[in-house]
C-alpha cells in the first residue's frame, strides 16, 4: 500500500487524485466512492455529512455530496457522470466515521458511471503515490496525522 506523508492510500482502490476521492470497484459495473485520508486529513474532523439522493444523475464535475468538518465546508466532486445509487446513512449519522474509518465504514455513495469507460480517469493505487506526492506539495498539506 503506498503511504504518501503518512497518508494510507489502498492498492486496491481507484483515485481522483484532484478531488480527493477513492473509488472501489464492486465487480458489476457500480463503484463505491469515498473522501480519501488525504481529504479527511485536510478537513480535520468531520461533523456533517450530506449526499445528494439516490436515483440523482450528478454531472462531471459536480458534487455528490457536502461535508463538513469545524474548518472547511465543501462538495465531493465527481470526475465523471453518474447515477447515485445508496448514500451511507450511518455516515450521515455519525460523520466522524469518514475520520476513523476512511476505506471502510466511512464511505460515501454507490454509484453506476453513465460511460463505464469514464472509470479510465482514475488512477490505480499502485500508481498513485507520485501524483499525491506533487498534489500534497502543491497544496501545502504536510500529512496526515501519525
Amino acid at each position: 500500500m503506498p503511504v504518501v506523508r503518512g497518508c494510507n492510500l489502498p492498492d486496491d482502490l481507484l483515485y481522483d487524485v484532484d478531488n480527493n476521492l477513492w473509488y472501489k470497484d464492486n465487480g458489476d459495473g457500480t463503484y463505491t466512492v469515498g473522501m480519501t485520508m488525504i481529504a479527511t486529513g485536510m478537513a480535520g474532523q468531520l461533523v456533517a455529512f450530506t449526499a445528494k439522493k439516490p436515483g440523482k444523475t450528478i454531472k462531471e464535475g459536480k458534487s455528490c455530496a457536502t461535508v463538513e468538518s469545524g474548518k472547511w465546508v465543501g462538495p465531493a466532486k465527481l470526475g465523471f457522470e453518474a447515477e447515485i445509487l445508496e448514500t451511507n446513512e450511518d455516515l450521515s449519522a455519525n460523520p466522524a466515521l469518514a475520520n476513523s474509518d476512511t476505506y471502510g465504514a466511512g464511505w460515501m455513495v454507490k454509484i453506476k458511471p453513465a460511460d463505464p469507460g469514464a472509470i479510465s480517469m482514475l488512477t490505480p493505487g499502485s500508481e498513485v503515490a507520485g501524483p499525491y506526492e506533487a498534489k500534497m506539495a502543491a497544496d501545502e498539506f504536510e500529512g496526515c496525522a501519525a
